[in-house]
């Protein structure tokens, strides 16, 4: 499978809105970027994909769960109904409470099956209570959704627990993953069936505490913690002021240092660029000359800022690579991008310990700790071009 920072990139970033703003792209649009252009076979008629929801917390029963499929279809906001069929999100919807309520109810007992329409979005799950979404008009006077921001105290969702796994589904396959970007709630595993039989996010017996204990045992990180509810990334986290903004500027300041005299070497699938830093920028050669001004801490964590990664082909994929190795705090031990060997990630005491945790929780240790966690294939991701059928099964707490 290439690797994801080695395809475009146009379209990976996270696209909700922060504090839960309204969004014409829900984040899954982020998933399989080749895979998202128009494509003619996304309608409503185009055959289903299996989706079985398994509820093995061992804490809630099928009851006190609901999920919710909402996202984007051919530039449409969209959300999925119960019996499976694609209906657009209309400001109608809104109750009297001023929300919708688009929750899917769980089977009685044992699994949940639902058909799966081709689309672009994110599989919410609630967990105790059920998730307050708002039909809103867009900038281009279009019906949108406000998503839950759990990371946002003001947000009316902020005490419910829940989480989400993203996906692209259309005619080219299944793209999808769990993901921890935002934030670290629910454990969520999908097992996705086709030309492969595979499975990823599944979190280890005890990993959900291990995380949290994992958090709170660093001072700058333990303020992320919101109860036994989720743990917050650290990048909300610092615009949440609940984060110190120049946590990483030590890292970065030495990366700088030190790159100053000698070179490093960053290879895509465009070729091998060698960068050093000249007038405070890192200023790469190669296949095209690409450079970046001193990233923030906010620019690392949220792989933006002065790492954006445009859809070039070359700054894009230099900038993921390069946002990688300051979260993974490989930058300075490695003068060769990407390192591949996972031991030498998060050794430093100055380091991403949120990205850190949530690895260490899953049992093949992959996560979606930050946006480029995806660099040399650590992500939470999978796909099929031939998907016969995908399983979400909430595990144990």
């Amino acid at each position: 499978m290439t690797p994801r920072h080695q395809r475009p990139l146009a379209r990976r970033k996270l696209l909700l809105a922060l504090g839960g703003a309204a969004v014409a792209i829900p984040a899954a649009a982020a998933l399989a970027p080749y895979a998202l252009a128009d494509d003619p076979d996304t309608g409503a008629t185009a055959a289903p994909l299996p989706l079985t929801v398994v509820n093995d917390t061992g804490t809630f029963g099928n009851a006190e769960i609901h999920l919710y499929i909402v996202g984007n279809q051919d530039g449409r906001q969209v959300r999925v109904t119960p019996d499976g069929t694609l209906a657009l999100i209309a400001l109608s919807d809104n109750g009297a409470d001023g929300f919708t309520d688009y929750a899917i109810s769980l089977a009685a007992g044992g699994e949940t099956r639902l058909d799966l329409p081709h689309m672009s979005g994110r599989i919410y799950v609630a967990l105790g209570g059920k998730l307050k979404f708002k039909a809103v008009t867009d900038g281009a006077g279009n019906a949108a959704l406000q998503y839950p921001a759990g990371w946002v105290e003001s947000d009316p969702n902020y005490g419910v627990l829940h989480d989400c796994a993203e996906f692209t589904y259309n005619s080219a396959g299944m793209f999808c993953n769990t993901t921890m970007v935002d934030m670290f709630s629910v454990p969520l595993a999908i097992r996705l069936t086709g030309a492969k039989d595979q499975t990823t996010g599944t979190v280890r017996p005890g990993g959900r505490a291990a995380v949290f204990d994992a958090i709170r045992g660093v001072e700058e990180f333990a303020p992320l913690i919101v109860d036994d509810t989720r743990v917050i990334a650290p990048g909300h986290g610092l615009d949440a002021g609940l984060f110190p903004e120049d946590y990483l500027a030590p890292y970065i300041d030495e990366v700088w240092s030190t790159y100053t005299g000698r070179d490093l070497t960053v290879t895509t699938n465009a070729g091998t660029f060698t960068g050093r830093v000249r007038g405070e920028r890192l200023v790469f050669d190669g296949p095209a000359q690409v450079s970046f001004a001193k990233p923030s801490t906010r620019d690392v964590l949220f792989c933006d800022g002065n790492l954006a990664a445009p859809n070039d082909g070359t700054t894009g994929p230099v900038a993921a690579i390069l946002g990688a190795a300051l979260n993974r705090s490989t930058a300075l031990s490695s003068p060769t991008q990407p390192t591949t060997d996972p031991a030498t990630f998060y050794t430093t005491p100055l380091t991403n310990h949120y990205a850190k945790a949530v690895h260490a929780a899953t049992e093949d240790g992959r996560a979606y700790g930050f946006a480029f966690d995806d660099v040399a294939d650590f992500a939470s991701y999978i796909q099929d071009t031939a998907p016969t059928g995908i399983r979400l099964t909430l595990t144990s707490f």
